[in-house]
């Protein structure tokens, strides 16, 4: 008998609540390490793993043990976060030749992605990834396509249409569901979950239905409702839970194009109902194939593992070998400060010894013919307390990557420059790894942007490019300017050191006549760039006369391409060898044959500028020589 569409429909959801189940189970032990390093940095540290991989919290043994926490941890994450937020992954888009057109191409990406970049504040993004990797060791980008964005195209009673644009959100590992966490890699995973908690409004307005609204434990995305369900025991309140209210889980499997399925498919679940059934909706894989909208970033690279390692799995152990030294070394002084009371056994009132103490002019009564209660006799504290201190404080520097020069204000002042210089550059080069994770993950970022608009950019769109004058061009482009394939991508970083070494350098170069053109002049644009790195550029506000002319005449290429020749006038002031240079360029790259096909005339009206501009040169030419 054959099943009806209800019936199929019921027995994807079951698949899919089945599969998501079992996944949760099977990453349980990485998702208990993740929340137990969350409750160490934040000061819970009296916390382990039980059998059951939950996070619980455990006593004291005694009642007058100390139980302090001395986190070290917390100014450690602190520390490499504040050096890794000196890399500043901005997209660099290199072209693959020195043709014009792919010069043209990679400017135009570049530009793109510049926009992208301040538009969707995309350095907070990064920055909230990179916290999720530190403190989890994996963290998550997801690059999607959101229709209703953007600048409206069309706009009536009834409808409004925009011209889309792209979101990148940074995802936590909380929410990722692989095949197996022993897929080294996204391109390993044939399938992939991501499950988060959205609130019963938003599913509504997103995919137009109505769910029961429920308590949610954003960690491990378990329904509290549902006691002990999906792996909730109800943990003490001192370890870490986030509860979301009126929240349900939305399921989102994407699986990898099959025989069956080319495109891929997209199954999204929530509670009992199918949400969405589809192919993979983005072409954002190599060979213009479709593929999971996921780039993943991590801290330490775990190999053979699809979760990185995060270094506050290294350093939890001496975490809490550093709080038992300091809180037995505090209980030893307490001791000594105190001392311990001998008493022979019914000689005294015990019980008001106990809760008054020897307190100054005390009168103390004792049987007669006892003997009078002492003090024991303590030894000072022993030298091995203060050397394993020490000890665990030179680990945490060892293992961590974080040296105390990273940590602390105070310096040796015996130091020479250069051996702070070189100590500088070691902490550097131990985050070098972490570093190279953050640029790399950035660059597939920043592919997929452009594969995002190479696929849904239809309408020609706006672009505001800002120049080096301060002044804002605009251009229009469209899907078909654009190449996914034949771009090679670099990230910019920063991590040479202190604004006070950059400027430094500078100096030095200064003092070489490294920065001096062959004139031995500082041209005007060096100029500026110097003077801002010193917080002085508002002294200076020319720029090189050469960079406006160019710029100028990349704008007339853009206007004259859209055929207004009124408004492109050929001026005396004009450096008429660049500007021809420029137009000629223009004209030679198979972008113009393009624009021909669009308006026959524009091969003429680029001739005919360019007459003017060789018209005025000759003049200026035979000027010079009859002066």
């Amino acid at each position: 008998m054959k099943r009806t569409k209800i019936t199929y429909c019921e027995d994807l959801v079951e698949e899919v609540k089945q599969d998501f189940i079992k996944r949760q189970n099977e990453r349980k032990s990485f998702e208990a390490k993740w929340r137990l390093n969350n409750n160490f940095i934040i000061g819970n540290q009296y916390a382990s793993i039980n059998s059951l991989s939950e996070v619980e919290e455990y006593d004291k043994q005694y009642f007058w043990q100390e139980r302090e926490v001395f986190n070290h941890i917390a100014p450690i994450i602190e520390s490499r976060l504040s050096k890794l937020s000196t890399v500043k992954p901005k997209m660099n888009v290199l072209p693959s030749s020195s043709e014009e057109a792919d010069l043209k191409v990679a400017r135009l990406s570049k530009d793109i992605l510049s926009s992208v970049y301040e538009k969707l504040n995309l350095k907070s993004v990064i920055s909230l990834a990179t916290q999720w990797s530190e403190i989890t060791g994996t963290s998550f980008y997801k690059i999607v396509w959101n229709g209703n964005a953007g600048r409206a195209v069309y706009v009536d009673s009834n409808k409004k249409i925009n011209e889309g644009e792209v979101e990148v959100v940074a995802v936590p590992p909380y929410e990722i569901y692989p095949e197996s966490s022993g897929c080294a890699t996204l391109d390993e995973c044939f399938s992939l979950i991501h499950a988060k908690a959205y609130n019963v409004r938003d599913i509504r307005n997103i995919w137009g239905v109505t769910v029961e609204g429920q308590d949610v434990d954003t960690f491990n995305l378990s329904q509290i409702s549902n006691i002990g369900g999906l792996g909730y025991r109800g943990n003490s309140s001192k370890v870490t839970n986030t509860i979301k209210h009126n929240h349900a889980i939305v399921i989102e499997k994407y699986i990898s194009p099959t025989e069956d399925f080319p495109n891929g498919r997209l199954i999204v679940v929530c509670q009992d109902k199918l949400l969405f059934n589809g192919e993979l909706p983005y072409i954002n894989s190599a060979g213009n194939k479709r593929g999971f909208p996921f780039i993943r970033q991590v801290s330490i690279e775990n190999p053979g593992c699809f979760w990185g390692t995060s270094v506050i799995d290294r350093i939890i152990p001496i975490q809490r070998a550093y709080n038992a030294v300091k809180n037995r070394k505090h209980e030893y002084l307490n001791r000594l400060s105190m001392g311990v009371m001998t008493v022979e056994d019914g000689s005294v009132d015990t019980e008001n010894l106990e809760e008054e103490g020897l307190s100054p002019g005390k009168v103390l009564i004792y049987r007669q013919g006892s003997n009078p209660p002492k003090m024991m006799q303590t030894q000072e504290i022993p030298s091995e307390f203060q050397k394993e201190e020490e000890q665990l404080l030179s680990e945490f520097s060892e293992i961590s990557g974080v040296s105390n020069i990273m940590t602390t204000t105070s310096w040796n002042h015996n130091l020479s420059g250069t051996a702070i210089e070189l100590m500088v550059e070691q902490d550097t080069a131990r985050l070098s790894a972490t570093i190279e994770n953050i640029k790399n993950a950035v660059e597939q970022v920043a592919k997929q942007i452009l594969k995002l608009y190479k696929q849904f950019a239809i309408t020609p769109r706006l672009l505001k490019i800002s120049n080096t004058n301060g002044d804002c061009d605009v251009a229009y482009w469209s899907k078909s300017d654009l190449s996914g394939e034949d771009i090679e991508f670099a990230s910019e970083n920063d991590t040479g050191g202190s604004l006070s070494s950059r400027q430094e350098q500078i100096i030095q170069l200064l003092s070489l006549g490294l920065l001096s053109n062959n004139e031995g002049k500082i041209s005007d644009s060096v100029r500026v760039k110097i003077l801002e790195m010193f917080g002085l550029g508002e002294w200076e506000g020319s720029t090189d006369e050469s960079v406006l002319q160019k710029n100028y005449a990349d704008n007339e290429n853009l206007k004259l391409s859209e055929n207004e020749e009124y408004e492109v006038e050929v001026l005396e002031i004009h450096n008429h060898e660049m500007h021809i240079s420029r137009h000629i360029a223009f004209m030679l790259d198979k972008q113009f044959e393009n624009a021909k096909k669009r308006n026959p005339k524009i091969k003429e009206i680029f001739l005919s500028h360019i007459r003017e501009h060789k018209k005025l040169l000759k003049i200026n030419n035979e000027n010079i020589i009859n002066n």
